[in-house]
């Protein structure tokens, strides 16, 4: 961040060095099983994290980046701490809202509203992933309304998008519950699992929720649909 007293145009600035709406935490929102909550990411997630994760292997790689290492290397301390520094430094800098979900306490998943441009473009992607113990029961859906609702209130974004695989049934359900638009189709769009995969793009803008999460959440009329995939990453 610039020393001088700056900012380009649009762009508001804030005391301390703070980014808008980070750090920062949201929720609850109450399902029959249990309170969703988001906040910022602990290096003590890094244990849960990483056996929530190897665990699930098979329901979150066939979404997830392209790597040269192995999953279980992938989900080592070393990576959790080189994952959750770059996520601090980039929230540091405005770039990035990196949030835990949490479930009754207990580390979750987490939402990820990554991508984030200012000025005349105001805008982000969100990512997520829940652990698949929690799958079905809303929690993605509620952690993904919390999330988005933040960057639009609170960081004062204008437009999110998610772009999602089309064999993604469960990730493409929490969006559309939410009231996302599907805008487009994305060609060969990211590189997943070893090939470039095609992607639906969702959408939804500040004027479709005045009220943040409370209107996300008014669209979600059953919250007993297919919940929980792990959405790609923007």
């Amino acid at each position: 961040m610039a020393d001088q007293n700056v900012a380009p145009a649009g762009f508001r600035l804030f005391d301390s060095g703070r980014h808008p709406g980070w750090p920062a935490a949201a929720g609850p929102i109450h399902l029959a099983g249990g309170q969703v909550r988001l906040r910022p990411l602990r290096r003590a997630d890094g244990s849960d994290w990483s056996r929530i994760r190897i665990r699930d292997e098979a329901v979150i790689k066939p979404w997830d980046a392209t790597s040269s290492l192995t999953w279980p290397q992938r989900h080592s301390r070393q990576l959790w701490q080189a994952h959750r520094s770059l996520l601090q430094a980039g929230a540091g800098r405005g770039e990035v809202l990196p949030f835990a979900i949490t479930v009754d306490g207990q580390f979750a998943g987490q939402v990820t509203v990554g991508g984030i441009q200012r000025g005349a473009l105001s805008s982000g992607w969100v990512g997520y992933w829940v652990n698949s113990v929690l799958h079905g029961r809303g929690v993605a859906t509620a952690a993904v309304a919390l999330g988005v609702g933040h960057a639009i209130k609170s960081a004062g974004l204008h437009r999110i998008e998610a772009t999602i695989s089309p064999e993604n049934a469960p990730s493409i359900a929490v969006v559309r519950h939410l009231g996302f638009r599907q805008e487009g189709y994305l060609a060969r769009y990211l590189d997943i699992n070893g090939a470039w995969r095609d992607h639906l793009l969702f959408a939804v803008t500040r004027e479709e929720m005045p009220a943040g999460a409370a209107d996300l959440l008014a669209r979600w009329q059953r919250p007993d649909q297919d919940d929980g995939g792990p959405g790609d990453p923007g």
